[in-house]
């Protein structure tokens, strides 16, 4: 598709003059302006920024476009004498000078994508803004903004951003197969923007599921980053949804016929608690097994606090489904795995997905006592070194809990003997 024939004629819709716009003139980034002036380039904002400042917010980052190649641009600064940062960026066109040694910008050389495999693109540079902006994801984030305050926008995004919609430039077909990531992108940036949760346009979600498969082409880490933004941000749950009912599910990691049911249960529980949801929380609701768990950190990479979380959670939430007393969950707190203390978070999460606003209220005003007495106090006494120490300090610590955590280290060591028969552990 011509990407002339289907842009505006012309592209200058209108001038801003707004605060949010005035927030981004710091006096390093006027001294950059009179430095391009000075060199005779046109640089404009680009992106993310330019859609926050239409929306009527700071942009937390100002990202710049122009029409220096990366080669001009490193001649300019160094005749100039100003450092350059970060110099990873240069084979996407991308330079990072630090004006006046206080503030980093990062201008990239307009580019036209010459051939992508679905993840990476080769790039060729240009001076056509119209051809940057043709390749760029979604209308909303295909505008430029001049620092006269003209805005530039060639493919209606700014009509799009005033009906809250989200659309791919051009072809969407195409713009998928450029990179699958941005099928979770137009998700992404449909919470961003839109006014209702489920105002999808049909066709665009036909075109996703149809490239769903793609998504199995994308690492798990950017496929995570996406998705933690997605379930973070507003209507994550109804998106999730609907990202399962375009077939995305077994290209994320997910079980083949994940629990929605339960997640939307879930989801409404946990929101109730607070807005903010944890996205693993929510997301272990979808699981139906903990060997789900393990293949879906397998596929997204998850930290280790968000691993432990979603393992704690599958392997814990049935059996303390229906207990309404406190002491299981504060021995759940004590409880050690593979010498790792359990966080107290993880329990609290666990309430929070069962509902149990009462119960995580309690345990959160709960503070942990200190267990007295130590494993190489146990290990002096008889008790095995290596993982069945930790068996030997959950065991002591739910007798400890059942007296109310009021028992001393000589009271505790009376119960040794019978723990190490308990686990089959004979005193040397």
């Amino acid at each position: 598709m011509d990407a002339r024939a289907i842009a505006r004629p012309d592209p200058v819709v209108k001038k801003i003059d707004s605060p949010e716009f005035r927030s981004i003139f710091t006096q390093e980034l006027k001294d950059l302006i009179a430095l391009f002036e000075r060199y005779n380039f046109e640089i404009r904002v680009a992106g993310g920024a330019v859609r926050d400042i239409l929306m009527n917010m700071n942009p937390k980052d100002v990202d710049i476009a122009t029409t220096a190649t990366p080669t001009e641009m490193k001649e300019i600064f160094t005749k100039e004498n100003i450092r350059m940062v970060n110099m990873n960026g240069e084979k996407h066109g991308t330079i990072t000078p630090r004006i006046n040694d206080r503030e980093n910008f990062e201008i990239t050389t307009l580019r036209i994508d010459a051939i992508t495999d679905g993840r990476h693109a080769e790039v060729i540079h240009t001076t056509d803004w119209l051809l940057d902006a043709n390749r760029r994801d979604l209308t909303i984030n295909s505008m430029f903004l001049g620092f006269d305050g003209t805005l530039y926008d060639y493919f209606y995004g700014y009509e799009d951003l005033q009906k809250r919609r989200v659309a791919f430039v051009g072809d969407p077909d195409m713009r998928i197969k450029e990179d699958y990531l941005r099928i979770l992108r137009y998700f992404r940036f449909y919470g961003r923007i839109a006014e209702e949760s489920n105002r999808h346009d049909e066709e665009t979600l036909r075109i996703i599921t149809k490239n769903a498969e793609g998504l199995a082409r994308i690492s798990g880490e950017r496929i995570w980053q996406e998705w933690k933004k997605i379930l973070s941000g507003n209507f994550g749950i109804e998106l999730t949804e609907a990202m399962i009912n375009c077939q995305l599910a077994p290209h994320m990691g997910l079980p083949d016929a994940p629990n929605v049911p339960e997640f939307l249960r879930v989801a409404k529980q946990v929101r109730s608690f607070d807005p903010k949801l944890q996205p693993i929380t929510v997301l272990s609701a979808l699981l139906n097994t903990p060997e789900d768990a393990v293949n879906l950190n397998m596929r997204l990479k998850f930290t280790v606090y968000e691993r432990e979380l979603c393992y704690f959670i599958t392997q814990n939430r049935e059996e303390t489904a229906t207990i309404d007393e406190l002491l299981p969950f504060q021995q759940l707190c004590l409880q050690t795995i593979s010498s790792v203390k359990l966080k107290k978070e993880y329990v609290l999460e666990l309430l929070k997905y069962h509902g149990k606003r009462e119960l995580y209220q309690q345990l959160l005003d709960w503070p942990i006592p200190q267990f007295p007495i130590k494993g190489n106090v146990l290990i002096a006494n008889g008790a095995p070194k290596g993982p069945k120490l930790g068996v030997v300090l959950d065991r002591l610590k739910i007798i400890w809990s059942n007296n109310q955590y009021n028992m001393t280290q000589e009271q505790l060591l009376e119960h040794l003997p019978a723990v190490l028969e308990e686990i089959n552990v004979k005193k040397k």
